[in-house]
């Protein structure tokens, strides 16, 4: 017989029913207490903290840079301006992946892999939340449409407007004025991030990067609101920028034309100095650079070509070049001499075309010596020492005054030293005494060195600015004025620390009356008859209107062997000497004071003579120079 069926149990039905029901309120219970004690939490005791991402979220601090100071020449003509660029920026906190929007942008527009590397560099840099991170820099007009047309699918994609630097006069200021680069990972190291907070650029050379903290300004800020795209829908404060200070320099645009053209294709540098104030004039510096490509970041194979090229455009020659003074250091020597009485006007040498030292065999050759044994000036005075620029004459004299004496005079008129006020990375040249060889050398000093620098030769080096600061202070008869490139607009020049070099006041009158008056005659003396002209007459003197002090100088670049005559013809371009021409004008009353140098272009007078005499011309003829429009 089979088991009859189970009847069901409706009471255990019912308390397992209850039971789970009890479980799931119990749990349930639980959950909302936890819940909100969770959320009594969050909005009691984490009230401030939550509130204040919320803010972060919702409010934003946005800088807003500076408009960096203009630079003026002396008459008003803008070296430095600021010109509008649209740029492409990232916020990578609104982006949700940087290679697929840097991949997206590369289909859109053209991005070159080192712009790529230097965005992912300013990326990393420590920067305020949100602060848009610069990809590329002056947008062209299809560019901003194309990026404009397709913002919909770029989050976090800003087209921004900014005011870059531009320099008007491109080349010819380059290197006098200098030039504002993109920070770089070594800035960053050096500077105050604050301070630059949304600023792309700083200066790198030149005033630019003298007056750095003059021109930059003071950044600005303002507190915004924005929704959950990042854009901003309220200005709740805002505090302006501050713009960057204007300088007006001493420079003067045309009277630096006037230097460049006169230099022409030519390798080289020209310096010129007012005397009264020690403002300079005119800097040029050739071959020279567009500083513009360095604005808004120029490409490795042009940065290449310009530091690769053996004519170095980027080298300023004028601050930084080192080259031996040649003849123009006789001047500084002769007054040395005369000043401390181992020479007089009345005393002359017999100038054979050579000098030797006793016990020596070595011959010191004149300029105008020849292998057969022919050459020299006969006899030789002061004057004619200086306007036939004798070398055998100062060998002696050289010899007579010592080292240490010639360093001590030298060292007045600021050789060996940086004097410049506000040109930055100047070189001090090298004014060689005996401590000086043995520290860098090991070597002792010999009369040999002593003679040797008696001409400008050996180890001494000086810039191109340093011989005008020099002649600068021929001009003012001992007053020395340190030269400087801001004429107002800063008070940083105040602070500067360059050496104060004593005035040379201890020389007496009649000391500068026979210098300057053999200067002149350096320009002035011809129809003298064969070897009695000045070196520069021929070449600037014969229809000069005014009265003009001038020393030129050449400078070897390459040995010549005993016995061995100097042949131009049979010498590589590079290998021939450096021209030098110094001087001033009026000599009555000087309104400017020069150097000319002019690499591997033979003699002084020949060669760098008439740039000097073009650019005093420019200064003292040309009517748009007059004194009435010179501020």
């Amino acid at each position: 017989m089979a088991d009859a069926p189970a009847l069901k149990n409706h009471t255990d039905e019912s308390r397992i029913f209850f039971e789970r029901v009890a479980v799931a309120l119990g749990l349930l219970i639980l959950f909302t207490l936890f819940l909100v004690l969770r959320l009594a939490y969050l909005q009691i005791i984490e009230h401030d903290k939550y509130a204040t991402l919320s803010d972060e979220n919702r409010i934003q601090v946005q800088s807003i840079p500076p408009i960096r100071g203009l630079i003026y020449d002396r008459n008003g003509k803008l070296l430095a301006d600021n010109v509008p660029s649209y740029n492409l920026a990232l916020v990578s906190e609104r982006v949700e992946n940087i290679d697929d929007t840097l991949n997206r942008l590369a289909e859109l527009i053209d991005i070159s892999e080192e712009e790529i590397r230097s965005f992912q560099g300013r990326l990393n840099r420590p920067r305020r939340p949100f602060e848009p991170v610069p990809l590329k820099f002056r947008l062209s007009p299809e560019e901003i449409a194309r990026v404009s047309v397709n913002r919909y699918a770029l989050p976090g994609v800003e087209i921004k407007a900014k005011l870059i630097r531009h320099y008007p006069e491109a080349k010819l200021m380059s290197h006098a004025v200098g030039s504002v680069r993109r920070i770089n990972e070594e800035d960053v190291r050096d500077i105050d991030l604050v301070r630059y907070s949304g600023v792309d650029h700083i200066g790198k050379t030149g005033v630019e990067k003298f007056y750095e903290k003059d021109l930059l300004g003071q950044v600005g800020y303002q507190r915004v609101e924005v929704n959950a795209r990042g854009r901003v829908m309220n200005v709740l404060s805002k505090t302006s920028p501050e713009p960057g200070k204007d300088l007006v320099l001493h420079l003067d645009t045309e009277l630096q034309r006037a230097a460049s053209n006169a230099l022409g294709d030519r390798r080289g540098a020209v310096v010129a100095i007012d005397p009264a104030s020690g403002g300079i004039l005119a800097m040029v510096s050739k071959p020279s650079f567009d500083p513009n490509l360095f604005v808004s970041g120029i490409s490795h194979r042009a940065y290449a070509s310009l530091r690769d090229s053996i004519d170095t455009p980027l080298f300023n020659r004028a601050s930084r070049g080192q080259y031996e003074p040649g003849s123009t250091i006789k001047p500084f020597i002769g007054l040395a001499g005369l000043a401390s009485g181992v020479t007089n006007p009345e005393y002359t040498i017999e100038d054979p075309g050579f000098f030797k030292l006793p016990g020596n065999r070595r011959l010191y050759r004149d300029w105008n010596w020849t292998p057969s044994g022919t050459g020299g000036h006969g006899k030789v005075d002061f004057k004619k020492a200086i306007y036939r620029s004798c070398n055998v004459y100062f060998y002696e004299l050289a010899d007579k005054l010592g080292i240490e004496r010639i360093h001590n005079y030298l060292t007045l008129f600021g050789f060996g030293q940086s004097t410049v006020l506000d040109i930055p990375d100047t070189r001090n040249g090298i004014l060689p005494s005996p401590e000086w060889k043995q520290r860098i050398r090991g070597e002792a000093w010999y009369p040999g060195d002593t003679v040797n620098i008696g001409i400008g030769q050996g180890d001494m080096l000086v810039t191109p600015l340093q011989m005008a600061a020099a002649a600068t202070t021929l001009a003012n008869r001992g007053t020395w004025v340190a030269p400087r490139v801001l004429k107002e607009g800063s008070d940083l020049i105040n602070r500067s620390t360059v050496p104060q070099l004593d005035d040379v006041d201890r020389i007496p009158d009649h000391v500068w009356d026979l210098l300057i008056e053999s200067m002149e005659m350096v320009v002035h003396r011809g129809n003298q008859g064969f070897g009695e002209n000045g070196t520069a007459w021929y070449y600037i003197g014969r229809d000069v209107p005014y009265r003009m002090a001038g020393k030129s100088g050449t400078a070897q670049v390459v040995g010549i062997e005993q016995g061995q005559e100097y042949d131009e013809e049979l010498i590589m371009e590079r290998n021939r000497k450096h021209a030098w021409f110094i001087a001033f004008a009026p000599v009555e009353k000087p309104e400017i004071a020069l150097a000319v140098l002019v690499e591997n272009g033979g003699g002084g007078s020949a060669v760098a003579g008439p740039v000097a005499r073009e650019v005093i011309d420019a200064w003292l003829l040309d009517d748009s120079y007059n004194v009435a429009k010179r501020r």
